[in-house]
Order: C-alpha cells, then sequence, then structure tokens
C-alpha cells in the first residue's frame, strides 16, 4: 500500500511537471510575438523620415515599441518563475525517485542476504521436499518461482529508478541553463527600453519645439476627417432614404393588390409581400430578408473579423477622443483605427458584403463603403480601387491597394471604420 500511494504521487508529480512545461511553452510563445510586433514598430520607425508631417506618427509607434519591450520583460519574468516552480517540481520528483530507491535496495539487500545464509539451492528443495503432499509441493515450487521473478523485477526496478533520477537531474541543469540564458536575454531587453525611452524623450523635445506647427497639421487633419465623415454619414442618408422609399413603393403595391383583391371578391392576402423591407429601428436602414440575415451574421462574428490587412500590420491610431499620452497639448479624435503596414498591401473586406460607394476626399484618397445589411465598414487611403458600387464581395477579398506616402517615409496607413446605422462603432473589439 505505501508503494502504491508513493506512485500516485509521483504520477501527479509529473504531472504538475508537464503542465509548468507547456505554461513555459506558452509564454515563450506570447513573448516570441511581442518581439515580432517590437521589430515591426523598428522597420516602420526606420522607414519613416523626420518630417513634421509624420512625427507625431513616428512618436505614437516609439511609444508602440515601447509598450511592446516592456510586454517582452514581462513575459521573460513570467517565464523565470515558471522555470523556478518547474525547477522546484523537479527537485520534489528526484526527492521521491531516491527514498523510493533506497526503499527497493534495503529489501532487495533484505531478499538476497537472506538467500544467502539459508544455502539458496539446498534449502529450496528441502522445503519443497518437506511438504506434506504432492499439491504442497507445487505450491511450494510455485511460490519460489514467483519469488525468484519479483527478485528480478526488483532489480530491474532499481536501475530503471537509478536512470530516471539521472534524467531528472539532466533535466534539473537543463532548466537551471534556460533559466540563465532568460536572465541574459531579460537584461539586453531592459538595456534596448531605456535607449528607447531615451529616444522618445528626445522626440517629445523636438515635437514641444514645434508645437505651432504641428498643432496646424493636426487641425487640417482634423478638417479633413470631417468632411471624410460627412460623406458618409450622406451616403448613409441617401441609402436609408433609397430603402425607405422602396419599402413604401412594396407597400403601397400591397395595398392596390389588397384592393384589387377585394373588388374582385377574392381572398385577400394576409401577410406581408416577401421582398418588403424592414428596419432594426425606427429610421435605421429597411433591411431586406437576405441583408437582415447577413446582418446578423456580421453581428454574432463579433470579435472573428479579419484584419482588414494581410500580413504584419501595427495600429498608430485607435479609435474615439484621447489626450496623447506624452504630449499634453495634443488630442485626438478618431472615428476608427489607422492601420500601419509595407508598401504594397492590399486593403480586404472583414466580411460579406455590397460595394455601395467608391469616393475620394483630400487626405484620404480612393475609400470604400461595403454594406453588411445594416453595419458598414469603410476602407480609406487607398491608391488603387478593385471594385465598383454594386459590386458583391466576400471575406478577405483585396479590395484595393493602399496609398504609401514616399514623401513620409513610405508611410502605408490604412483608414478603417465601421458603422451600426448612423452609428460609429469602435471596430478593435469587432476584429480578430
Amino acid at each position: 500500500m505505501k508503494h502504491i500511494w508513493l506512485t500516485i504521487f509521483i504520477l501527479c508529480a509529473l504531472t504538475a511537471s508537464g503542465q509548468k512545461s507547456a505554461k513555459v511553452r506558452e509564454l515563450e510563445n506570447q513573448r516570441k510575438k511581442a518581439l515580432a510586433e517590437v521589430e515591426l514598430t523598428n522597420k516602420l520607425l526606420n522607414e519613416n523620415q523626420q518630417t513634421t508631417k509624420n512625427s507625431l506618427n513616428r512618436l505614437n509607434l516609439l511609444s508602440q515599441q515601447i509598450l511592446s519591450r516592456k510586454k517582452v520583460i514581462e513575459l521573460l519574468s513570467q517565464e523565470m518563475n515558471a522555470i523556478d516552480n518547474q525547477m522546484a517540481d523537479i527537485r520534489k520528483e528526484i526527492s521521491s525517485l531516491e527514498k523510493e530507491l533506497h526503499g527497493k535496495k534495503e529489501n532487495y539487500s533484505k531478499s538476497v542476504q537472506g538467500l544467502y545464509k539459508r544455502h539458496q539451492s539446498q534449502d529450496k528443495l528441502l522445503y519443497v521436499l518437506s511438504a506434506d503432499n504432492f499439491a504442497q509441493s507445487l505450491r511450494r515450487m510455485r511460490y519460489l518461482r514467483e519469488y525468484a521473478d519479483w527478485q528480478k523485477r526488483q532489480a530491474a526496478e532499481i536501475v530503471e529508478k537509478q536512470q530516471e533520477i539521472s534524467r531528472k537531474r539532466e533535466e534539473l541543469e537543463k532548466t537551471r541553463q534556460e533559466k540563465q540564458v532568460l536572465l541574459g536575454e531579460r537584461e539586453e531587453e531592459n538595456k534596448k527600453l531605456q535607449s528607447e525611452e531615451a529616444n522618445q524623450k528626445k522626440e517629445i523635445q523636438a515635437l514641444n519645439k514645434k508645437q505651432r506647427q504641428l498643432q496646424a497639421e493636426l487641425k487640417k487633419k482634423q478638417q479633413q476627417a470631417q468632411a471624410f465623415n460627412k460623406q458618409i454619414e450622406k451616403q448613409i442618408a441617401e441609402e436609408v432614404a433609397r430603402a425607405e422609399a422602396e419599402a413604401k413603393a412594396a407597400r403601397e403595391r400591397e395595398r392596390l393588390a389588397r384592393e384589387k383583391a377585394a373588388a374582385a371578391g377574392n381572398k385577400v392576402p394576409d401577410t406581408p409581400a416577401r421582398d418588403e423591407r424592414m428596419a432594426d429601428t425606427k429610421g435605421g436602414y429597411a433591411m431586406t430578408k437576405e441583408e437582415k440575415q447577413l446582418s446578423d451574421n456580421f453581428a454574432n462574428n463579433r470579435g472573428k473579423l479579419p484584419f482588414p490587412v494581410a500580413g504584419n500590420y501595427m495600429i498608430v491610431g485607435t479609435f474615439g477622443e484621447q489626450q496623447h499620452q506624452q504630449l499634453k497639448y495634443v488630442k485626438t479624435n478618431n472615428s476608427g483605427i489607422d492601420i500601419q503596414t509595407a508598401p504594397g498591401t492590399d486593403a480586404r473586406a472583414v466580411f460579406n458584403g455590397e460595394v455601395t460607394r467608391v469616393f475620394v476626399v483630400p487626405g484620404y484618397n480612393n475609400s470604400v463603403i461595403i454594406r453588411h445589411g445594416n453595419y458598414l465598414t469603410v476602407y480609406s487611403n487607398l491608391s488603387q480601387v478593385y471594385v465598383k458600387a454594386g459590386d458583391k464581395v466576400a471575406t478577405r477579398q483585396a479590395i484595393g491597394k493602399i496609398f504609401t506616402d514616399t514623401e513620409d517615409g513610405n508611410s502605408t496607413i490604412l483608414h478603417f471604420q465601421l458603422w451600426k446605422e448612423k452609428v460609429k462603432q469602435n471596430p478593435l473589439p469587432w476584429l480578430n
């Protein structure tokens, strides 16, 4: 019974050790992802030149880089803590194995000494021949065989336990070395972080000196943003009006059909026409049944929609009005999100839908609106457009090439918005 409980304990310890290893692997994967974000930001910073036009964007990138770097350092610390726990578990396993090995060695030694004292073969033969009857002799012979087999198993288990202890000690040493490597990496990351924070401080000082120039640039961008949003609101109003007109026309046709049926003495249909449009909210976009289903599918995919760009990207502008973290005099108001990516990247549809408008606004280049029932997605700052109004598009379909500003350090930024009816939504919670 004692050996059974000891075996169960060791199995539990091995399971715990496996879980710790899995945790370390998970943390390592997260750290690699965070490092990839740092490398992408570094690449974007190197491509961007120090100009007034993109100075705020550079500061945002640098701030994002510092956050990613801190995340890497935090994950390294978590990895080291997990490895400490793993090492403690391995030490416990080694201690348990050594205790069990000691017990097996003692039992085996006693059995060998006992046999030696009884002169083994002679005692065995006398033990069998001194039986009262033949059946008892057979039982004694079987006992002696089983006892011999038990001794062999004990010897094999002793060797196996010795090998297992050796493996565990090697694992412990390997884990200790991994921790030393992580310590070195964390020190290196801390040095890089200090350098980046120093660069950020210099950028902030430079921007403070160019305060008027920067505020003028921000004011210009805000005016362009207002003009851009007016175009979207105008398009939404036109589509709502057009859908409502179609719904009224359908109701009028249904009314005339009822009157005609009643005048002819026929049965008046009591169900609405199949093509009648219905809005979810008062004054909202009146949808057909197909559009209603598409809208519901879109809503059900909240948090699962693909990003509107393929490949590596960085969020350089978030949704809503916010005070800049580093610059007290800078306040931004964003109706969507700004996604910086590599030159030559295409914008892609985040869900099935229909292109309702392609238009141009200064500061945003070409823009595309796609309707998904009573939801709309907007893709702007495109140099080329691959679709036209009325086209049906599929999820992840390329709809245009994102503009690359060669005068602004090859800055390639997609401005993406998401609306429900006439209300702007924060796109990030919808994307995966």
